[in-house]
């Protein structure tokens, strides 16, 4: 059963490439006993797991990559796969997509428990069905969560060019410096900026785009078919029936510009309850499929109900747009990239007097290359993010520079 899986890893193994790291990479602490990886379908959770096994150990013993929904894994189950490559010197187990596998959290724990001196690295694609495991892993793990790829590492990717990282006070500070050295670097390689841009937009978040655009919104879409159709029903114990009301959810976002949800509406034209439109639209955004913008408020109303839902990210909007043949909003694109990329970063909420507010400090008008001071003021701390320049001049900043952030 081992040499199998040993296999199995070898055959994947061969094809990692080692030469780009995603963000996230340098930032774990592979010490942890107990890691988990969450992440939305198709982010590169995967390839980051094996790259690791593949720097870190030389001995093939040493570690073992195994997936949970393998047949092997099935019938054989987690614990014992474990104690067997413990007993053969095994030091590190990854164990990918493990919310496929019964019962989980519970062999988890028990592999934990009982071999100390096994490192355990597990991955998912819902954070949440980690955190509520039942049997009680928070105390035992650390939990990281991989998004999809930045603009920056896009354009590392397009480049083969180191491009930094940017804090959001050095942008705001440096705009102007920072977006001159980037436009000079990308056009040295006979490409432009806003091209990229608008690449990146529509194809760049999901590091599967490297082979081929031709067919990638077509993966997309089927990628948010299988978030539909098989992660949020096992994880959430759905009924098959539910599905369309999920679908219906993800097209009325789709097309709003941005979407303010109306629980009662939405509950009346779905023809469910209101606590099923909650639930549903609570598992949409844990399958990654949805983000929420909230109020800067505190109490029920802050934790209940977002002020605007959108898409994840703006690829997805591009692939639905193609599939369903309508036009997306140009400005729920550009407010989505910048809430993406700001997301999980910053304390982000909506402002009542722009788009967002950011750590409570700085407010963001979003808007395309004709967006002026007039239409925001002259607050000392507002900034208009800028679609379709290169550079930008005193609070005037291009869009694009947020996707330095990660």
């Amino acid at each position: 059963m081992l040499s199998e899986l040993f296999e199995i890893q070898h055959e994947l193994s061969r094809n990692i490439d080692l030469s780009f790291k995603r963000y996230l990479y340098k930032t774990i602490n592979w010490d942890t006993r107990l890691l988990i990886l969450t992440g939305s379908r198709g982010v590169g959770k995967t390839t980051l797991l094996l790259q690791y096994l593949k720097e870190r150990f030389t001995a093939p013993e040493e570690s073992l990559y195994i997936s949970a929904d393998n047949i092997l894994v099935d019938s054989h189950g987690l614990f014992n796969i474990a104690t067997e490559f413990h007993k053969v010197g095994g030091s590190a187990l990854v164990i990918d997509e493990i919310h496929k596998y019964p019962e989980w959290s519970r062999e988890l724990k028990n592999i934990y428990d009982s071999l100390p001196k096994l490192k355990v690295i597990v991955s998912g694609s819902s954070s949440l069905d980690i955190i509520k495991g039942q049997y009680d892993l928070s105390r035992r793990a650390v939990l990281y969560t991989l998004k999809g790829l930045s603009f920056r590492e896009f354009l590392i990717l397009n480049l083969g060019a180191n491009i930094r990282q940017a804090s959001l006070i050095t942008i705001l500070s440096n705009h102007l410096r920072i977006s001159r050295e980037l436009k000079e670097t990308v056009e040295k390689s006979g490409k432009k900026i806003l091209r990229l841009f608008m690449d990146y937009l529509r194809f760049g978040y999901y590091p599967y785009y490297l082979e081929g655009t031709d067919d990638y919104l077509i993966k997309l879409n089927n990628v948010m078919e299988k978030v539909i159709y098989e992660d949020i029903p096992s994880v959430f114990n759905l009924k098959q029936t539910s599905i369309p009301y999920l679908k219906k959810l993800i097209y009325l976002i789709a097309t709003s510009a941005p979407f303010h949800p109306n629980i009662s509406r939405i509950s009346s034209n779905l023809g469910v309850s209101k606590e099923y439109v909650y639930n549903y639209i609570d598992y949409l955004e844990k399958a990654g499929l949805f983000m929420f913008l909230y109020p800067p408020e505190r109490g029920l109303r802050l934790v209940r109900k977002p002020e605007k839902i959108y898409l994840e990210n703006t690829n997805l909007y591009r692939a639905i747009e193609g599939a369903r043949q309508f036009s997306i909003d140009s400005g729920t694109v550009r407010e989505t990239f910048a809430l993406n990329q700001l997301k999980g970063l910053h304390a982000v909420f909506s402002s009542e007097t722009a788009d967002l507010m950011i750590d409570g400090k700085y407010v963001f008008e979003i808007g395309g290359r004709t967006k002026g001071k007039k239409e925001v003021g002259t607050t000392e701390n507002t900034f208009i993010l800028s679609d379709g320049i290169e550079t930008g001049y005193s609070k005037k900043i291009p869009l694009y520079l947020l996707g330095l952030l990660y």
